[in-house]
């Protein structure tokens, strides 16, 4: 490493200059009874390595993990030493809080675990450093990573994020009641209110409706399965299309259905999940988190009676919103390679497998699927629909202004979902305010 080199050179100079003085006085006899000795007093032959610190800043994790990680990597890499800060449990404030380190170009973290929806706003502001030297030169060949956790990381053609670990959304089942779950949002629309009813179930479909982050996901999958797009890989607003409107026009049949409740539009993760597993719908829509709690006995009425699958088609294509974290590093670091180093690991097989294992994250590389260790840490990963969804995972819009685009959307479909505006109305105000956002 860079700082090892430098104390080497030192240690050398300073070694040579104690020769020759040695020499200069004459005491040679004395100079070579005296043990060769490092300018730590250790033995010449084994001079210590000055060690690195990095620090890393990540979330609350209560698997320990993320613990083990580090002791791996700092196993396999004795001169840098990884100090671990723990960041708000709540992303928001830890959004808030990185983008206060970095405006004032600190230095005080870095490398960074980032939500998917952030490293465009990072790279933009000039907060994350461009991993693609660094990429190029170990080799790592990105389309090992499912395409849409690349994606995210993805800022005008170059790489801000490596991907960590990934999430996605899926379509629960109740199995003692449906005997195979449907292909498409139209085949999903008409089993669910036929469904209805079904083995004591109140209600035929469960989704996230409230106006936030969640609605936004539901709707990002309803107009992807459509064929449209928010914003596209050329940072250009596309939204007002019909494919577009043909999503939003699904979502708002859904969400005015008989078959959902009253509130759906208060329904929320947390909602939709407490429902589920109180037996009260014959489908639901939410994260893959969800098949735990609906098999644990302690608190659901379907233990064993649940199923999962993609979500479904529309015109174009099965589409899940992506979610997940990426590893970036912070512009700013004054070790910019023994950083890359530890993200390197952390998004790498190796760091993978680890969080895989020790703490049940999903990898975001494909051939880990394979790995026998792997899919027996967690059901999911050893099953294929689950993998058939992070393949087809698509990321919200990328973009340095991602906040101000989500609210965007959530208070126009919002608008959508209550009637008070039709879908195309709803495209053509997304269109027109998101391109003057950006505009700004």
């Amino acid at each position: 490493m860079k700082l090892w080199n430098k104390k080497m050179a030192g240690v050398s100079t300073v070694l040579a200059m104690s020769l020759f003085l040695a020499a200069c006085s004459g005491n040679n006899d004395d100079a070579a009874d005296t043990p060769d000795a490092g300018s730590d007093g250790s033995d010449g032959d084994n001079p210590s390595e000055e060690q690195v610190e990095i620090v890393y800043a990540s979330g609350v994790d209560v698997t320990g993990a993320t613990d083990i990680l580090i002791e791996a990597f700092e196993k396999e890499n004795p001169n840098i030493k990884i100090t671990r800060r723990e960041m708000p449990a709540d992303t928001g404030a830890s959004h808030d809080q990185y983008v206060t380190m970095f405006s004032s170009q600190s230095a005080e973290i870095d490398v960074f675990d980032a939500d998917v929806i952030w490293p465009a706003e990072f790279a933009q502001a000039q907060y994350a450093l461009e991993l693609d030297r660094f990429i190029e030169a170990d080799g790592i060949n990105m389309d090992d990573y499912f395409p849409g956790t690349v994606a995210s990381g993805n800022f005008n053609g170059r790489q801000y994020a490596m991907p960590k670990y990934t999430d996605a959304g899926l379509l629960f089942y109740r199995s003692d009641i449906v005997e195979t779950p449907p292909a498409t949002w139209d085949e999903l629309f008409e089993m669910a209110g036929e469904l209805q009813g079904e083995a004591g179930t109140e209600f035929g479909y469960l989704m996230q409706a409230n106006q936030y982050e969640g609605m936004v996901t539901n709707a990002v999958e309803f107009i992807a399965a459509y064929g449209g797009q928010i914003v596209n890989e050329n940072n250009e607003v596309v939204v007002n299309s019909p494919e577009t409107v043909a999503g939003i026009t699904k979502m708002v049949e859904f969400v005015n259905s008989d078959f959902v409740p009253s509130n759906i539009l208060s329904f929320q993760e947390t909602e939709t999940n407490n429902a589920w597993i109180g037996g009260q719908s014959v489908f639901a829509r939410n994260w893959p988190y969800m098949q735990s709690t609906s098999n644990d006995e302690e608190v659901s009425e379907i233990a064993g009676n649940v199923g999962f699958s993609v979500l479904p088609s529309g015109d174009a294509t099965s589409a899940a919103t992506l979610g997940g974290w990426m590893s970036m590093i912070n512009r700013y670091t004054e070790y910019p390679e023994e950083a890359w180093e530890f993200v390197s690991f952390m998004s790498g097989p190796e760091g993978q497998k680890i969080s895989a294992v020790e703490g049940g994250r999903a990898p975001t590389i494909e051939a880990l699927y394979d790995d026998e260790e792997v899919k027996a840490a967690a059901t999911l990963f050893a099953n294929e629909e689950f993998v058939a969804t992070l393949q087809n995972a698509v990321p919200r819009p990328v973009s340095p202004i991602y906040p101000e685009i989500s609210d965007i959307m959530q208070v126009e479909l919002s608008r959508a979902l209550t009637g008070e505006i039709t879908p195309e109305e709803a495209a053509a105000n997304m269109q027109e305010q998101i391109e003057a956002a950006m505009a700004e």
